[in-house]
């Protein structure tokens, strides 16, 4: 069965994720995400197919780096750990080291831009739709920004 890690920051990003639940009982699936109080119930529904990085915003920018560079490194052990052929995210910062990685070292790349955005791009979006294998956008509009993208409307 084809491993496929779905990953994301928290918070609506990672609600975006979880809306392509019926997805993860096709294929060997796991999910990363960051740890907070609000998505600890992941470990308990997904047992050992749930690893969490370090909650990484809202920090001053100093510590904000020291955490970026953990999650780096975490994501580097995660992808040889669980070694996905396809990664599929909805952002953000999260999952922009973890993309990456995969197209280094052969994984597919699926990006969903998020559902919040209408008219402006992601960092990471910007930075992943150079090397995304598909690139699915939620909103019409968006294509203008991305026009190599692939109108997937909402996952909601």
């Amino acid at each position: 069965m084809k491993k496929v890690l779905f990953i994301s920051s928290t918070g609506g990003h990672l609600n975006e994720l979880l809306q392509l639940k019926p997805l993860f009982d096709k294929y060997d699936s796991y999910i990363i995400t960051e740890k907070t109080k609000s998505n600890l119930f992941l470990k308990n529904e997904y047992k050992n197919k749930v690893n969490y990085l370090v909650y990484g915003t809202k920090h001053k920018l100093f510590i904000y780096i020291f955490k970026l560079i953990y999650n780096c490194f975490k994501s580097l052990f995660l992808y040889f750990k669980i070694r996905p052929k396809v990664i599929i995210t909805t952002g953000a910062h999260t999952a922009g080291p973890m993309c990456c990685i995969g197209k280094i070292f052969g994984s597919k790349i699926i990006y969903i831009e998020t559902f919040a955005n209408i008219n402006t791009k992601t960092v990471t979006g910007r930075l992943i739709y150079k090397f995304a294998d598909l690139f699915i956008v939620q909103w019409e509009e968006m294509l203008k920004l991305y026009p190599n993208a692939v109108y997937g409307g909402w996952i909601f």
